[in-house]
């Protein structure tokens, strides 16, 4: 187990790590990811540190101190008092030393019992390239020669059989000059090789008593030599060599050619008209199928006009052919057809209405909606008129509509009201408020309606000036911005007792000339201000 540093895996969650030893100063703790030093290192706690992220999956992450020993952690002086803290720093300083140089020692290489170096599983990096047949070799090295190592391995047959003919192998290195010209020259080795047996055929000719090389070559020594001869005229040669067969049935019906011969202008007249010929006699069943219909050949001769319409639109009869698989459907649904030709104009009018009926298709769902509510929207059919004229007699919006008549109604949407147009302007027509009947004479001698409830209905967010009847208590009652108390303001009250809260638990300020009097003893919660102004006073007693 090491001494001095833990490692973890990532998991880009965690970036709070624990620091399982002991340290002197956080600027002793390091921690890399996959070893990149981290930056920006923060202690939650004295046995944690924090990183600026999560390190990513899988990721090594090492926590580990480094003990500063570019000095002593203490230094002695003579005469001084020797504390227990001199004596543990500077132990502590050693011990952290002496850990971290284990876990150096431990984490390394090491020469085991068998007198071999054992790298514990880890990769050795910076390794140089090798230069003597033991040094060790890198993977750069290894990935330049992999493509040769790989080529031998490949022909490993044949690396073997080269080393069992190594002798012969040294024999011809011994003639590389030999072997060099054999190269240099294989075009016309391969051309012997690949003609050997007329090379053996040669040298037997010449091991012959009366060798026909050797005439030749007599021959080739006269002043005319019949051999020049026939070279000089080898391409009549090759041609009645290559004709042999013609020449040999030529001889043997030398009658006919004579018979020819002696009919040469007819021959001659044939001849001028031979790429006909030829052809008439590569379509010769053709020629014996119209012989053997020669009276549907008169009958399409009478009808040589409309043969030649049809070959004027030979290609509208190919496209025909072509696709007469559809012209059968259209034969067969021919009444079909004949009720489409019926339809014409509907059917052109719906071509060009494609757009809209496009659209209808696109919105097909709203037109279902429409269909499945067409009693209602019969309704409206019926009463259009009805409905053009609401539309024209009432507005929402939130500017006041445009060129008005007398009776419209709009609905104004940013201040919330109703208006009516009286052939001059708009009227706000909205139910009055309080404020609308403020000021007003009542002549009524009946009643005013006012609210009544419990003293539990009061409402939650009362506005200064509010009344009511308090049923619990049978009295009126109005809001006075504070609480709720006599209409009016006053306190007078038949109860025998007045009853009030001994702690002002709420900002209260005495009106300007008035008096306050409250049963003691009174506090004051803690925050809370009771104003009293200049000129009145507040009596607890």
């Amino acid at each position: 187990m090491a001494l001095s540093y833990q490692n973890y895996t990532g998991d880009n969650v965690t970036d709070t790590f624990a620091i399982p030893f002991t340290y002197t100063d956080t600027s002793e703790i390091s921690v890399t990811v996959d070893g990149v030093a981290q930056t920006g290192l923060t202690f939650p706690s004295a046995s944690s540190v924090q990183l600026t992220s999560p390190p990513a999956t899988d990721t090594l992450v090492q926590v580990r101190r480094t003990t500063d020993l570019t000095t002593r952690a203490v230094d002695y002086v003579s005469g001084s008092v020797l504390t227990e803290e001199d004596l543990d720093d500077a132990n502590i300083q050693v011990f952290h030393a002496v850990q971290e140089a284990v876990d150096t020692t431990t984490s390394t290489m090491v020469l085991e019992s068998d007198d071999k170096w054992n790298a514990q599983n880890k990769v050795i990096k910076n390794v140089a390239d090798p230069v003597a047949d033991t040094d060790a070799v890198n993977k750069q090295f290894i990935s330049a020669n992999l493509p040769n190592i790989n080529t031998v391995a490949g022909i490993e047959a044949d690396v073997t059989t080269v080393a069992g003919i190594s002798s012969n192998v040294t024999t011809v290195a011994g003639n590389n000059a030999n072997v060099t010209t054999v190269a240099s020259n294989i075009s016309s080795v391969n051309t012997v090789a690949s003609n050997i047996s007329d090379v053996i055929t040669v040298a037997n000719d010449l091991n012959e008593a009366i060798s026909e090389i050797e005439t030749a070559a007599l021959d080739l020594q006269e002043a005319t030599s019949e051999i020049d001869v026939v070279a000089n005229a080898i391409a009549n040669v090759n041609t009645v060599g290559s004709n042999i067969g013609n020449v040999n049935l030529t001889g043997a019906s030398i009658t006919n050619v004579n018979t020819v011969a002696a009919d040469i202008t007819n021959v001659n007249t044939v001849a001028a008209s031979v790429a006909d010929v030829n052809t008439v006699a590569g379509d010769i069943a053709n020629v014996n199928s119209v012989a053997g219909n020669a009276t549907n050949i008169n009958t399409v001769a009478a009808n040589n006009a409309n043969v030649t319409a049809v070959a004027n639109i030979s290609g509208d009869v190919t496209s025909v052919a072509a696709d007469a698989a559809d012209i059968g459907t259209v034969a067969t649904n021919i009444s079909s057809v004949n009720t489409v030709a019926a339809n014409n104009a509907n059917i052109t009018a719906v071509a060009a209405d494609a757009t809209d009926i496009g659209t209808v298709a696109s919105n097909i769902a709203s037109v279902n909606t429409v269909s499945g509510d067409i009693v209602n929207v019969n309704t409206v059919a019926a009463n259009i008129t009805d409905v053009n004229a609401f539309a024209d007699t009432y507005f929402i919006s939130a500017s006041a509509p445009a060129s008005p008549t007398t009776g419209d109604l709009w609905y104004d949407t940013v201040n919330n009201i109703v208006n009516v147009y009286n052939g001059s302007t708009w009227l706000n027509i909205n139910v009055p408020t309080i404020t609308g009947v403020s000021s007003q004479t009542n002549t009524a001698t009946d009643f005013l309606d006012i609210p009544a409830g419990t003293t539990a209905e009061r409402p939650g967010s009362p506005t200064t000036g509010n009344i009511r009847f308090n049923t619990t208590d049978g009295k009126y009652e109005a809001w006075t911005g504070t609480e709720w108390g006599p209409l009016g303001g006053g306190s007078a009250t038949t109860d025998p007792l007045w009853q009030h809260a001994n702690t002002a638990s709420e900002d209260y300020e005495i009106l300007s000339g008035n008096n306050a009097i409250s049963g003691g003893p009174m506090s004051i919660a803690s925050g809370v201000t009771v104003t009293v102004p200049t000129g009145s006073t507040w009596t607890v007693v």
